[in-house]
């Protein structure tokens, strides 16, 4: 059986690391796997994907691949096609139409429509949201990341067939990743508890709330933020940690390949974000051991958290909050058990498993 995974673009992000981490167990069960990749802005080396076969498009916007995606059906026959995004699955559903493909096909949303679609005429969003209700029932499934988001889905769209199938984020590969040695002082040294956190410098993230906290916290608990990840927000960042005379508590690492191995060595992970989609780095932070904060917004820490059992929630746009949680996460742990139970549900077994079910294969 040939299975086809598709992504519009590489780059270490959510959806095209969550269609890798897709792809190789795929391959892992013994499937003919193809991985497609719309474009990559630079080189990147995929040859620890073993038993997936990754076709480079060289089409730097996904109105582009359109003709790439029709020859691509016509000459290989893929049994089943997984797509992520909404543009790209609007491209897909079409192409399987015109060339008549007899394709299972699967398509993924991940991000929140509200920021997608559009009810003003001739806009983007509006073309597409019409585009997509012509092509849809040509798709055998029509998935969203996150319970939260089906129900954004049906705001949008009334009747529709969305149903929650979680990323793979717990997998052979990131067991291994956990346990490599980190090189940091910090971490070395351990001499204080390490909070940490994840994700691109940009201002939705929320980081500047996280530092602010932090701040609030080192008032009576000494310890030390480390955030990983890199993006246009940088120099906010650091003008906030100097002018709040931070420069020895908080510090931005930068990108890192495996972010799990810092997770595996810190005390609280906290997600400030003010919107998410399914936060892939919570649930990696999760199964590493690290107690969760999250702050309540739209879509999927309440979900991933199952309403506090799992971690702490605490309100968007509130450091003092956050930082009242971060030292209650500090004193009261959430056992590893919990943790290992609430990621459970994105272990590649299990969302292989629903989705088989759902697509009869």
């Amino acid at each position: 059986m040939k299975i086809t995974i598709i992504t519009p673009r590489y780059a270490i992000a959510g959806v095209p690391l969550a269609q890798i981490r897709f792809a190789k167990a795929f391959a892992k069960k013994g499937y003919d796997v193809d991985l497609i990749i719309g474009y990559a802005e630079r080189n990147f080396d995929f040859s620890s994907l073993k038993g997936v076969n990754v076709i480079f498009l060289k089409k730097p916007r996904v109105i582009t691949m359109f003709f790439s995606i029709c020859s691509y059906l016509r000459k290989f026959k893929p049994d089943i096609v997984f797509s992520a995004e909404d543009h790209l699955n609007a491209v897909l559903l079409f192409c399987a139409i015109l060339v008549r493909s007899r394709a299972k096909i699967s398509v993924s949303s991940r991000v929140t429509p509200f920021d997608t679609y559009s009810n003003k005429p001739f806009t983007k969003g509006w073309v597409l949201k019409y585009f997509i209700k012509l092509v849809i029932n040509r798709a055998n499934a029509v998935t969203c990341v996150s319970q939260d988001m089906v129900s954004q889905y049906k705001q949008i769209f009334k009747k529709t067939r969305h149903q929650c199938v979680y990323n793979i984020i717990k997998d052979a590969d990131s067991e291994i990743k956990m346990k490599e040695r980190v090189g940091d002082c910090w971490i070395i040294e351990k001499k204080f508890p390490i909070i940490i956190g994840a994700g691109s410098l940009v201002p939705w993230k929320g980081f500047p709330d996280l530092i602010m906290a932090v701040k609030e916290v080192n008032k009576t608990v000494s310890v030390r933020l480390i955030i990983l990840g890199e993006g246009p927000f940088r120099g906010e960042l650091e003008n906030l940690i100097n002018r709040e005379g931070l420069a020895g508590i908080v510090r931005l690492l930068g990108y890192q390949d495996n972010p799990l191995k810092f997770y595996s060595n810190a005390d609280v992970f906290v997600l400030s974000s003010y919107v998410e989609g399914l936060p892939n780095v919570l649930v990696e932070a999760m199964m590493c051991g690290c107690t969760p904060v999250a702050t309540d917004c739209p879509t999927g820490p309440r979900e991933v958290l199952q309403g506090g059992k799992y971690g702490y929630l605490v309100p968007m746009h509130d450091p003092k909050s956050m930082a009242v949680a971060i030292k209650k996460a500090l004193r009261n742990p959430i056992p590893i058990q919990s943790l290992i139970e609430a990621v459970e549900p994105f272990s590649d077994e299990e969302v292989i498993r629903k989705y088989k079910r759902i697509l009869q294969f």
